[in-house]
């Protein structure tokens, strides 16, 4: 009776399954899951509620810019209606007087009927005007870099014209500096605050990728793997993550911004675009504007990828 082989047995004794993951030609990280798609849907939501905030932030400076640009250059004298005075004489002797003025590139008083126009997008069309006190305007564009002597010009024309009021814009400019300002900061701040939440939803996500994948990676750790091999692993996984996510929440974005100035554009004949018009412009952000989303949804893929690497190094200091 022969003994039976001690060898043999060895040979034939099923060796330990290895983790999934570490099977050959196998990825660490899963590359298709729920909590994947879910993840890059989640950060392309983010990606274009960021580039909305900045293509606005943009859309409001540039706004910001033509106003300035188009009042900085001006100056305005309006001519009150006074029944013991002629307002035809009144705006001849303030135009008379502004033309003396050194600095002044062209004045120009503005006809009744077209002051008259003016507020006819909120009293109507058809009225009679001839009844209520409307002013006079007398238009002063300045010559570019010219600084005339208000100081003097101001006191003149109050005395020459009791009735003339002069506005230099100044007041105005400030107040749009100081509007616009506040605009493009909330915008930049509402960015941040979205950008950080992006990087919330990417560490629980690296922690969940991470106690699912926790056989793997304590083998890894345990037979001697670098932690930088580890984390460059999980790293990539979630760029490629940040970057789909991005590319279609800015590409969103991009249509949205698109299609809101391809409207813009089709209201125009309509009254109320032609304020809309006057206040944001052609609803245009330019270069800068899609740069900007286009820098926004690359910054989330970033943000995606550092976040997950801190994550699982902080993971494996505390595995250690």
């Amino acid at each position: 009776m022969s003994m039976p082989d001690p060898g043999h047995h060895e040979q034939e004794r099923p060796k330990p399954a290895l983790p999934l993951n570490l099977s050959r030609n196998q990825p660490l990280v899963p590359v298709d899951t729920v909590a994947g798609r879910a993840l890059m849907a989640v950060i392309a939501i983010l990606t274009f509620l960021a580039a909305l905030s900045a293509g606005a932030a943009v859309l409001a400076a540039r706004a910001s810019d033509q106003w300035r640009g188009a009042i900085s250059n001006e100056m305005t004298i309006q001519i009150r209606p006074d029944s013991h005075r002629s307002i035809d004489n009144d705006v001849a002797r303030a135009v008379a007087i502004a033309q003396a003025l050194g600095g002044i590139a062209s004045v120009r008083a503005v006809p009744k009927a077209e002051s008259d126009k003016l507020l006819e997008p909120w009293l109507g069309t058809g009225l009679d005007l001839v009844e209520l006190p409307v002013p006079r305007l007398i238009v002063l564009t300045l010559e570019p870099g010219a600084s005339p002597d208000l100081a003097s010009f101001g006191p003149t024309l109050r005395r020459e014209v009791p009735t003339a009021i002069l506005d230099d814009h100044r007041l105005w400019v400030r107040r749009l500096s100081a509007m616009a300002g506040t605009i493009v900061a909330s915008g930049f701040a509402i960015v941040l605050l979205v950008l950080t939440a992006a990087a919330l939803a990417v560490a629980f996500a690296t922690r969940g990728a991470m106690a699912g994948s926790r056989d793997s990676v304590e083998v890894l750790h345990f037979v001697g793997a670098d932690d930088g091999f580890i984390a460059r692993e999980f790293q990539s996984r979630f760029i490629r993550l940040g970057l789909k996510g991005g590319a279609f929440g800015g590409f969103a974005a991009i249509l949205a911004i698109a299609l809101i100035g391809f409207l813009a554009g089709r209201w125009r004949t309509a009254p109320e675009a032609e304020q809309l018009q006057a206040l944001f412009g052609s609803f245009e952000i330019g270069w800068a504007g899609y740069g900007a989303v286009l820098l926004v949804a690359l910054v989330v893929a970033i943000i995606a990828g550092l976040v997950s690497r801190f994550t699982v190094r902080h993971y494996l200091r505390m595995l250690a």
